[in-house]
């Protein structure tokens, strides 16, 4: 994507935090339209959509700078937009949610905003938006969370933070989209932990941020903190079981200690 274009990124969704409208739908409605236009001139779409996501979100982000104000809505209007524009031209897939994700954690970093803030918007926006697209729930959650730990991995930033913000945008999504909320938090926990594995991130980390997601998210919404404690945990668990049993022990020692006082109740146990 070119300066020029950009530019009329920034500008136009400046203008929108600037008026008086919902920031997401306004800043969901130029990502749209900014996307459809960049891929339908182009025979290579799924090789196109990195650069264009990320040249969406760097202009979206230089936006709020000069505003000031939107951040986390304004990162979940560009990932639904973005999603939403290639549904338009071409079939969203799973490689075009990862594309989408790492490419907003490169916008982040370019423009040197705050990743942790931003990841909760790009989870927002992947659950929102997966209503509309043929990629099932628990398949965008689980490509949401690897993503996530590989854009953190690409950024150098606290794995911890941003694995928190992914689970409880999530929730957030999940609730908003009427989806399942338990599905959605399994799904992500399960791709943090996937994602610890592949790049060689401390799973243990991987796996408090999940719990502690699960937990702010549960917060925002009036779900149960444990119920959505325990299907982080048992998303994460069945990661580990695919990594090995180093993996699983540090899944199930975070799980047994708890996060904030709640502790994970395993299928068949209680909590203690």
């Amino acid at each position: 994507m070119g300066e020029e274009t950009q530019g009329k990124v920034r500008g136009s969704i400046s203008r929108v935090l600037k008026g008086t409208g919902s920031i997401a739908t306004g800043t969901a409605d130029v990502a749209r339209d900014v996307a459809v236009t960049t891929l339908e001139d182009t025979k290579d779409v799924a090789g196109a959509v990195s650069s264009t996501a990320s040249g969406i979100v760097t202009g979206a982000l230089e936006a709020v700078q000069e505003v000031g104000t939107g951040l986390v809505r304004t990162v979940k209007g560009v990932v639904v937009g973005v999603l939403e524009g290639v549904g338009e031209i071409a079939a969203v897939s799973v490689g075009v949610i990862s594309d989408t994700v790492r490419a907003a954690f490169k916008g982040t970093r370019e423009i040197g905003a705050d990743v942790t803030k931003t990841t909760a918007g790009i989870a927002e926006g992947v659950i929102t938006a997966t209503k509309d697209t043929g990629v099932s729930l628990t398949d965008a959650a689980v490509t949401l969370g690897r993503s996530v730990i590989g854009g953190a991995k690409d950024v150098t930033t606290d794995v911890i933070g941003v694995a928190s913000s992914a689970v409880s945008g999530t929730v957030t999504g999940a609730a908003e989209a009427g989806a399942d909320v338990i599905e959605a938090v399994k799904g992500t926990a399960k791709g943090l932990v996937i994602g610890a594995g592949e790049v060689g991130i401390d799973i243990a980390d991987a796996t408090k941020g999940a719990l502690t997601g699960a937990i702010d998210g549960a917060k925002a919404v009036g779900l149960s903190a444990e119920d959505l404690v325990s299907a982080a945990a048992e998303g994460a668990l069945e990661a580990a079981e695919g990594i090995g049993e180093s993996a699983v022990h540090a899944v199930r020692d975070v799980a047994a200690s708890g996060v904030g006082g709640v502790k994970a109740a395993w299928k068949g146990e209680q909590n203690t």
